[in-house]
């Protein structure tokens, strides 16, 4: 049995979707059973990250986890998780991170994935990091500016990241829970080549056949922007760290890690944005 938390998120949800298809046992953890939309024979359990005994219910009898935790300054939720798992026995831990964990260029960021890190290394269980790059699939948030013909947000200026596809991150993290090979390892995961903003706009606008701008924010503007999501203070501090880590060319990182887990390139961007031009076109 395979829990895998954070289970109607991004990542978790693909990774629900391709453990199933191989035929494993899936247990999904999300605090909304009744709302989860989960192929067939997946056990579906309600949980909760401040509802200790929930997770130790929902860790019970499984042999391998799959760890979301909450991204920000409180880090207990990790820790939880990995102490649940441990008092289940769950021989197996792979665990979302984010790349430049522990870099203190990051700022505060930095810091919210390395308690969680820690508590895994320190289990006794196989374990294994995934610390993928920015997602292709943030700037989904882009289609109603494009839809309405106005520029995208930049909060990073012209800085290049290594723009992963989420589809590769679940695949590595899918071979993370059902091979042996990836334990102890810390895997930096991103896309074959750096983009900025502003190209992956570029991008969008061959892909569409229409213009796409981008808007550069001020640090200000970036607050103010962020509080749209709905982060606190503290959340806000630390992604404009991260933001000001990547306008500066911190996060310009590429790597060989999604080959060597898969076996073939990592996708490039505009891969997913064709994959995914129905987001932005209205109908």
């Amino acid at each position: 049995m395979i829990l895998v938390t954070g289970a109607t998120g991004t990542i978790g949800s693909d990774v629900v979707r391709q453990l199933a298809a191989r035929g494993e046992k899936v247990r999904a953890l999300t605090r909304d059973p009744a709302r989860a939309q989960v192929p067939a024979g997946v056990e579906v359990v309600r949980g909760d990250y401040l509802d200790q005994g929930s997770l130790d219910a929902a860790m019970s009898g499984a042999t391998a986890a799959f760890l979301v935790g909450v991204p920000g300054p409180d880090t207990r939720h990790d820790q939880d998780l990995v102490a649940a798992a441990g008092a289940a026995g769950v021989r197996r831990l792979v665990k979302l991170s984010a790349i430049a964990t522990g870099d203190p260029g990051v700022g505060p960021s930095g810091t919210w994935h390395l308690a969680g890190e820690r508590a895994l290394r320190d289990s006794g269980a196989e374990w294994t990091v995934l610390r993928p790059s920015s997602f292709a699939s943030n700037t989904l948030s882009w289609a109603r500016p494009i839809g309405a013909g106005e520029p995208v947000p930049n909060m990073t200026g012209d800085g290049l990241q290594g723009v992963i596809d989420p589809r590769d991150v679940s695949e590595v993290a899918v071979r993370a829970l059902v091979e042996e090979r990836h334990s102890g390892r810390t895997y930096t995961l991103t896309g074959p080549e750096t983009i900025s903003v502003p190209g992956q706009a570029a991008v969008l606008a061959a892909v569409l056949g229409r213009p796409v701008t981008t808007h550069d924010l001020t640090p200000d503007e970036t607050r103010e922007f962020l509080r749209t999501w709905g982060l606190d203070e503290a959340q806000a501090e630390g992604v404009l760290g991260g933001t000001a880590f990547v306008r500066a060319g911190g996060n310009a990182v590429v790597t060989e890690d999604v080959r060597e887990v898969l076996g073939r390139p990592a996708r490039t961007y505009r891969e997913w944005a064709e994959d995914h031009r129905g987001a932005f076109v209205s109908e």
